[in-house]
């Protein structure tokens, strides 16, 4: 495929993201949001890093791998334990790559 065609494909993909994501913060004020649509809104984005984070902690060459030998999932427990008890989202992955390098450097 042409460099050009690339960028075009690209580009029209960001603006059909981007329109779809305006048009839910430009056609329904946050005051006109049923309640309990608003109180299920929440959940979206931990259901959605969860989906993500997930298979690469317990996945590894296309098998579940639950083994103590596998240093992502025990480095993604030790963030998931900071992440719960200190909420801080910067410590969270700090703990997380930090003990993801010190498993793999033993």
């Amino acid at each position: 495929m042409a460099d050009a065609t690339v960028w075009l494909v690209i580009l029209g993909g960001l603006v059909c993201t981007y329109l779809t994501r305006l048009s839910f913060i430009l056609l329904i004020p946050a005051d006109r949001v049923p309640r309990v649509l608003g109180r299920g809104l929440k959940y979206i984005p931990p259901a959605v890093l969860s989906a993500i984070l997930l298979p690469e902690l317990v996945i590894r060459d296309g098998s579940l791998d639950l083994a103590l030998s596998n240093h992502r999932l025990i480095a993604g427990v030790f963030a998931a334990l900071v992440a719960w008890r200190l909420r801080n989202t910067w410590l969270t992955i700090a703990t997380g790559l930090i003990a993801l390098w010190l498993l793999r450097s033993l």
